[in-house]
């Protein structure tokens, strides 16, 4: 196992599975450290802990940025559905006026915009269902992440914290000797 820090990849990668890799890179050299002679401590490189965890961190904000454009997203695609419905709409009531006397044209020209305002409400709410379930699945992978990063610290704190063993009570002294030690000072 190379003890080089990882570099970020040339190819676009999906970023939470960077992020992720980061953060599994930075447990792995905490697992893999070497014990110091004589001592339940272990040896990391400080400086490669650190570039690892940078390196998540600036993966970071590309994957909340991926999920800020997910949202955008989805609003541009409800905000389209209602421009296009409201063309719909004013269309059909357009042509309404235009016939008037075929109310039934008319009616139907209005059930359909309707049917097409709610499709696309309908559409709009699974959208933004879809993309929170996914900034939640995101975030939860995010948690998991950093709850193993955190238990990878805690470990690593552990490891490196020094093994006291508990001093030995002083004996008491015999009651004589302090009745002694006493006396003396009065004499």
């Amino acid at each position: 196992m190379d003890d080089q820090p990882i570099e970020p990849e040339e190819q676009p990668a999906p970023p939470v599975a960077t992020t992720e890799a980061y953060i599994r890179r930075a447990v792995e050299i905490v697992d893999a450290a070497r014990p110091m002679p004589l001592s339940a401590s272990v040896m990391i490189s400080k400086e490669e802990v650190i570039d690892v965890l940078e390196a998540a961190l600036r993966e970071m904000p590309a994957e909340l940025e991926s999920a800020r454009f997910l949202l955008r997203e989805r609003d541009d695609v409800l905000n389209r559905a209602r421009a296009d419905a409201e063309a719909i709409i004013r269309d059909a009531s357009s042509r309404a006026e235009q016939l008037v006397q075929r109310t039934e044209v008319v009616r139907a020209a209005e059930e359909k915009a309707r049917r097409i305002v709610a499709q696309a409400e309908t559409d709009g709410r699974r959208l933004q269902m879809e993309v929170e379930d996914f900034c939640d699945q995101r975030l939860a992978s995010f948690e998991v992440a950093l709850d193993r990063v955190r238990q990878a610290v805690e470990q690593g704190r552990a490891k490196l914290q020094p093994t006291t063993e508990a001093a030995p009570e002083a004996e008491a002294e015999p009651d004589e000797d302090r009745a002694a030690f006493f006396d003396q000072e009065q004499g």
